[in-house]
């Protein structure tokens, strides 16, 4: 193929086509189930389905059957398959993947921006879900529509777009399993849901974290009581959950000190880490809105990194047992609940970890107060296969062609369960874990937005792997 050609008609389906749908497909307010309860009575998720079944219907794809599967009592997922070019059936199958369902709005958009309003601005699309992960269905059939006008080659391919992976894609399993003959020989996966260093090459994510979450409740009363009278006789909920907490984290450094959370380095991941922070110094504490004074963890790049890629830390993401400061009265508290959400390294067992979270704090508790676990939740990471010479060589010449700067891998702070769930199931297949995720790009809060230019030039890049996956099997 002409790559410089196979550029500039991507560039084109973008602007003229993939941008007026995708800027549609940013009103659907398709809040993924852990945040819609009533999603099936809503249909939003279901409108997200067909939006983008329309428009894939409507494209230019030789060949292409597209169908909704829906099993019963899951999230629906929408399936493209198209055949492979000819001579390139002996390659396998492509599984491409992208998910269509999104985060909750949250409030504090900038002024004229909202969740559900497109707005073009500074080569930007604004919207929620417009990189996350909105934008993955379009790149895949843009790469392979690109592939095929330019004469180029390109295995059977599947674009798969699921509906809950911002719930931790509880649905995903079940429905690989039931796919899996069709699907056949996975040779090679796509996830387009993944990040940037920079916006100036292309970027391969080589690990991800997994994670594990739990709702601890400590109880110390059937009823709150008078401030006054309680306290000094009465313990603190919220003091037995801070001695709970300092088990499991150094509440000065953030190290957590559950071995069964923790891991050493790969060398192989410490050396492009090492690469990578060197690329990026400074990205990481600059794509930070902090706040007054406050500082980064550290000044050194590296540590920053590996921090958030390769060592656990624990959040306190949720809280109930509190009332607003304005209605808060002298009272002690019955009980205090937190929700404690963990990312773990990418080869640290998920469950396992989660197990030694619970025990850390429902053994020995002080004072004997009653813990309750709830909404416990654990999902694998994912460490990347080496990657085969002609996937090398393909990206070489796709980081030439298309960006004109040499590409480069990076580890990523966030999960994909699928990834893992992939990696297990194919063992001998290729991953192209890579996406728009960028500086700035605002996933999950305020201002989320699409790099408009660097997403055209990911889909270019795409598809000139497509194509040597194809001849690579030749």
């Amino acid at each position: 193929m002409d790559n410089s050609a196979l550029t500039k008609t991507v560039a084109q389906t973008w602007d003229n086509d993939v941008l007026p749908s995708l800027s549609e497909y940013v009103r659907i307010p398709a809040l993924s189930p852990a945040f819609d309860a009533d999603w099936v009575a809503n249909g939003q998720l279901d409108a997200a389905i067909e939006h983008l079944k329309s428009y894939l219907s409507g494209r230019n794809l030789t060949g292409a059957t597209l169908e909704v599967i829906r099993l019963e009592g899951r999230t629906p997922v929408l399936l493209v398959d198209v055949p492979a070019t000819p001579g390139a059936e002996a390659a396998g199958t492509v599984l491409l993947y992208g998910h269509l369902d999104k985060q909750p709005p949250v409030g504090g958009w900038g002024e004229g921006l909202d969740p559900w309003t497109p707005v073009i601005r500074d080569g930007r699309l604004f919207g929620r879900g417009s990189v996350d992960d909105g934008y993955a269905g379009y790149a895949a059939s843009a790469a392979l529509e690109a592939i095929q006008a330019h004469g180029g080659a390109h295995a059977r391919s599947v674009i798969l777009l699921e509906t809950s992976e911002e719930s931790g894609s509880p649905d995903l399993p079940a429905y690989i399993e039931h796919l899996s003959d069709r699907l056949g020989a996975v040779s090679l996966v796509v996830c387009l849901d993944s990040g940037a260093g920079d916006y100036e090459r292309m970027w391969l994510t080589t690990s991800l974290r997994g994670l594990a979450q739990v709702h601890v409740e400590v109880k110390v009363l059937d009823g709150g009581q008078h401030s006054g009278a309680a306290s000094g006789v009465v313990p603190s909920s919220f003091r037995v959950l801070r001695q709970l907490l300092d088990r499991i984290e150094d509440s000065v450094t953030g190290e957590i000190k559950l071995p069964e959370l923790n891991t050493e380095v790969p060398a192989d991941r410490l050396a492009e880490t090492t690469d990578a922070a060197a690329l990026i110094a400074g990205e990481l504490r600059k794509g930070m809105p902090f706040a007054g004074s406050t500082q980064a963890v550290t000044e050194d790049d590296l540590q920053l990194v590996l921090n958030r890629t390769w060592r656990p830390t624990l959040s306190v993401i949720g809280a109930d047992g509190f009332p607003k400061p304005a209605d808060a009265g002298n009272v002690l508290r019955p009980s205090t609940t937190l929700c404690l959400g963990f990312r773990l390294p990418p080869t640290v067992d998920a469950n396992v970890a989660l197990d030694a979270v619970k025990k850390a704090v429902s053994t020995e508790v002080p004072y004997g107060a009653t813990v309750t676990l709830r909404h416990e939740e654990a999902a694998g990471g994912f460490n990347a296969p080496s990657f085969a010479p002609w996937l090398r060589e393909a990206m070489d010449g796709a980081s030439a062609d298309v960006f004109g700067q040499p590409w480069r891998t990076l580890g990523e702070g966030g999960s994909i369960p699928f990834m893992g769930l992939l990696a297990d199931k194919y063992p001998q297949a290729q991953f192209v874990v890579t996406g728009a995720l960028g500086p700035g790009s605002n996933a999950h809060v305020p201002d989320e937005s699409l790099h408009l230019d660097f997403a055209a030039k990911v889909t270019a890049a795409v598809a000139v792997v497509l194509d040597a996956h194809a001849r690579s099997a030749s």
